[in-house]
């Protein structure tokens, strides 16, 4: 017989916890991947064409800075606005000529990495204030001083030259290759707000089940969204940035509504949270559980609202029946018929309220008509 004692009942919950996070973070990962893909797909072909172009049309041996400049240039998303790529590709051919030059002027070493870093750093703050632009420039310089093995090997420009056919190739797949922002800011939006109907979805059934691990488990998965609500704000920032000074300026609107709707998303989520910690404290000293059907069946009609709400931002289309829906959750949110005299439970229904509000907004709602919806305390 073995010694090893049995799980307990604290155990077995905390496994099925980490295996909720563990789920919730493996599905974030591959939809990372999946809206990843084709950027990564079109900045490794432009990395190879730009090293075949400098090897088989300028006979260089080993042309490494055509692939790294198209790769720095390109990166892995679809944030490519033109101005961003030309900045890039300058800095880099900035970084890569001037370490370039100095190694074949005055040799490679600490000293002459300290000249070729401030002097191109210099020289990129006079070209462009852009910061990207700078920082690159800099790096590149630090690598050219730090690799100077290969100097020789395609002449004195011959690095400069591979970045520029580099940074060409990466300028040639933006303007070829045109990208709508909207497009990944409405797959985290999805992805984001479906975070929300689950963990919904989570404390409802904890509480038609008088399931206390099923609560802790809404908390949990609550918790664990905070990664993808960010990429979604940060997101929806930097592409409402990118559109006051892109072709995509006419997309603006769309865009600063997504960046709107993902801060109040990621408000209804931190109340949410605040409910699912707050649903155990129902529970009596004996154990006993008051009747919470009612409310459990407002929350599950608020996920169903938010399900519609995440399928309606993911596939840019109109949020009217996420609307309908949570405006008649919003209706029924009345914390003196759902507590019917218990205070613990009329607290949860008090806590639904202020998510509902932001997701009303969110869904197209005015605000003040959002807080009308909701019955009179």
């Amino acid at each position: 017989m073995s010694d090893a004692p049995e799980p307990t009942a604290g155990d077995a919950a905390g496994a099925a916890l980490r295996s909720l996070v563990r789920r919730v973070r493996l599905r974030q990962g591959v939809g990372r991947v999946r809206t990843g893909f084709w950027p990564i797909v079109q900045a490794s072909l432009a990395a190879g064409i730009a090293y075949a172009i400098a090897h088989y049309a300028l006979g260089h041996a080993q042309p490494f800075f055509a692939a790294v400049a198209a790769w720095v240039c390109l990166g892995f998303s679809f944030d490519r606005e033109l101005r961003r790529v030309a900045e890039v590709a300058v800095g880099v051919a900035l970084g890569i000529g001037m370490g370039d030059l100095v190694v074949h002027l005055i040799g490679s070493g600490w000293w002459q990495l300290t000249v070729v870093l401030a002097v191109s750093a210099m020289l990129a703050r006079f070209v462009d204030r852009g910061p990207l632009l700078v920082t690159q420039a800099g790096v590149q310089a630090i690598v050219v001083v730090g690799l100077p093995a290969a100097i020789a090997a395609d002449g004195p420009v011959g690095r400069w030259t591979d970045a520029l056919v580099g940074g060409a190739v990466a300028l040639a797949v933006t303007l070829l290759t045109p990208d709508d922002p909207r497009r990944r800011l409405r797959v985290v939006a999805g992805e984001a707000t479906t975070e929300l109907a689950e963990t919904l979805e989570s404390v409802a059934r904890g509480l038609h089940g008088t399931d206390v691990d099923e609560l802790a488990s809404a908390l949990v998965r609550g918790r664990a969204s905070e990664p993808v609500l960010a990429d979604w704000i940060q997101t929806a920032h930097r592409s409402a940035e990118m559109a006051r000074v892109s072709v995509n300026r006419a997309r603006r609107d769309d865009i600063v509504r997504l960046a709107a709707q993902a801060v109040l998303v990621d408000r209804a989520m931190r109340s949410v949270r605040l409910l699912a910690r707050r649903a155990p404290t129902v529970v009596g000293p004996d154990g006993s559980w008051p009747a919470v059907g009612q409310t459990a069946e407002v929350l599950e009609r608020a996920a169903a609202g938010v399900r519609l709400l995440a399928g309606a931002l993911a596939a840019g289309t109109s949020t009217e029946r996420a609307l309908d829906v949570l405006t008649a959750t919003a209706r029924q949110a009345d914390p003196h018929s759902l507590g019917g005299g218990d205070l613990r439970v009329a607290s949860l229904a008090l806590l639904l309220r202020s998510p509902l509000v932001d997701l009303l907004e969110a869904s197209g709602a005015d605000p003040r008509d959002a807080r009308a919806l909701l019955p009179e305390l």
